[in-house]
């Protein structure tokens, strides 16, 4: 039998984590949930996934979002 883990980012990738938030409620919400520059001024996947990547307390919170918002995807 399997050790499966309870973490539910065990194996998701940032990026990954990234695009479902964006398909999900798009830069605009996004931006008004997580109120971080890479998200309001000219969004991308890719420039905010630089600053997300050098930045752990603006990580922590897509990352929680992501939690919270599981069940919706």
């Amino acid at each position: 039998m399997q050790n499966q883990s309870k973490d539910p980012l065990h194996g998701i990738t940032l990026q990954s984590i990234l695009e479902k938030l964006v398909a999900y409620y798009g830069f605009d919400t996004l931006s008004e949930l997580i109120p971080i520059k890479c998200f309001t001024s000219n969004p991308s996947i890719k420039s905010s996934l630089t600053f997300l990547r050098k930045t752990d307390w603006a990580r922590k919170k897509v990352e929680d979002l992501y939690i919270k918002s599981l069940s919706k995807f």
